[in-house]
């Protein structure tokens, strides 16, 4: 495909002067459109699709060429714009260059300068219209998806917040999307155009997270070999967000403090003080009332965190987004992938508002993106999600009239009820031990003793449909429940 010709508009009444640059420019294998009055320019900027640049007279004889630039700088689509001057001076080059256009030329017009300008300001128009097209892709990425009424609460809640610098604090469960709620807040406020730095307290050592937020200078500690900019002062001007604030220990919660306080940052093994202007939004899935109680996390912290609390819901309060994310996560997926989207029957679409997501948001993209993988077919089915999602894995009491005593029914309802909570915590023991509240050295007495075994390989655990040995007691029965 040939390559498509940039199009240079040349505002200009004389014209000499536009046939001169026709000349230059169709030679050098532009497109080039012309004008001879501000009106006619303006209609044509209007009209013609693709506009890359402008070259426009300061002086026309219906418009003011500083004015007209202006105007053009206003609208929503504007090209680079190249002032030219038969009357140049050093107060209109620099009046023009505030007003945003790219270059200033002077009459009479050469060659050489009028092309290497033109090469510059098309340059910089690709590389200003592809980092828009960045912002936009990563924007989209960090979206926040739904409909539901919590979701309104919380957009409307993030618009009010935006609007001023004041700390906030979003609290919510892991996976409830706490960081896109804070770039959403940073990209309306009016700090949107600054560095956005986002900080995970809880994945920093404890001997490095005062280096990190804070900086160092050479030789503060061992392995300190050059000085360090800290998260803070790389964020400022801009926001900085503290995930996981409650993994900060007593000692960094002090300093964090005092930039809050006091807008100071003192890197480590430094006496200097340095200012920053940063706007702190912290997030975390932990009880602060709590910790405070407990002492492990500071109270006037807190308050100057919760400055303004934000609430981000979790998945099951509001299951009716759950189509909705799916469709926008099958449509990301396939488009970074370069494949073609597949679609959830509304079968599956139910089982899957129907399961409680522990994981909330994240586990369900996870779960769209293994499906998307590993399914054949263009369709995704109820028979293609995990076993614990159809709803096979709940809890079936035993039949009455099948059961002699009551021991033998407390046995095969605790069996049942411990192969539904392996298979809802995809079978990770650790996990379901702390889900029904008993030892993992008890959870594993049970599983022997109920026949249900872990098959060797990788993760891979199935139940064995053998029944215990006649005469075999349970764990319980030998007092040895763990509780």
């Amino acid at each position: 495909m040939a390559k498509m010709k940039e199009r240079i508009l040349v505002v200009d009444d004389e014209e000499n002067i536009r046939n001169s640059l026709r000349m230059i420019l169709e030679y050098e294998g532009y497109a080039m459109i012309e004008a001879a009055d501000g009106e006619s320019a303006l209609e044509m900027i209007d009209e013609t699709v693709g506009l890359d640049l402008i070259l426009l007279d300061i002086k026309l004889p219906d418009h003011d060429g500083l004015e007209l630039l202006e105007e053009i700088k206003k609208k929503s689509y504007s090209p680079e714009i190249i002032m030219i001057s038969g009357h140049g001076t050093i107060q209109a080059a620099v009046e023009s260059t505030k007003l945003g256009a790219f270059d200033f030329l002077e009459k009479p017009l050469h060659r050489d300068r009028v092309l290497l300008s033109i090469r510059n300001a098309l340059k910089h128009s690709r590389l200003r219209w592809e980092n828009q097209d960045l912002r936009k892709k990563a924007a989209k990425r960090y979206e926040l998806i739904g409909s539901h009424p919590l979701m309104k609460t919380l957009w409307n809640d993030i618009q009010k917040a935006a609007r001023t610098s004041a700390t906030i604090l979003i609290h919510g469960e892991s996976g409830t999307g706490k960081e896109l709620i804070a770039r959403a807040i940073h990209t309306q406020s009016l700090r949107a155009g600054a560095t956005f730095i986002q900080v995970n307290c809880a994945a920093i050592p404890e001997e490095l997270i005062e280096s990190e937020l804070f900086g160092h200078v050479k030789g503060a500690f061992t392995g300190a070999t050059e000085k360090k900019l800290g998260k803070f002062e790389l964020a400022d001007g801009g926001t900085i967000f503290l995930d996981e604030v409650a993994d900060m220990s007593l000692k960094t919660q002090a300093k964090v403090l005092r930039v809050l306080e006091e807008g100071e940052v003192q890197k480590v093994g430094s006496s200097k003080i340095n200012r920053v202007d940063v706007r702190v939004i912290a997030a975390t899935n932990k009880d602060l009332k709590q910790e405070i109680k407990v002492q492990m996390f500071r109270e006037d912290l807190y308050f100057r965190l919760n400055v303004i609390p934000i609430h981000s819901p979790a998945l099951r309060e509001k299951n009716e987004d759950i189509p909705l994310l799916i469709d926008y996560f099958l449509r990301n997926f396939a488009a970074d992938n370069n494949f073609k989207s597949k679609k959830f029957t509304v079968e599956a679409l139910e089982a899957l508002q129907k399961y409680s997501w522990k994981g909330n948001i994240r586990e369900l993209k996870n779960m769209v993106e293994r499906l998307f993988i590993m399914t054949d077919g263009d369709t995704i089915d109820r028979k293609d999600l995990p076993e614990r999602i159809r709803g096979e894995s709940q809890i079936y009491f035993p039949d009455v009239g099948k059961v002699n005593n009551l021991k033998d029914f407390r046995d095969l309802a605790e069996k049942e009820f411990i192969l539904a909570k392996l298979e809802e915590n995809e079978w990770n023991i650790s996990q379901t031990a702390r889900a029904i509240d008993t030892p993992r050295s008890n959870l594993y007495k049970k599983m022997e003793y109920y026949g249900i075994k872990i098959k060797a390989g990788v993760g891979e655990v199935v139940a064995s449909s053998s029944e215990r040995r006649d005469g075999e007691e349970s764990p319980d029965s030998k007092g040895q429940d763990g509780r």
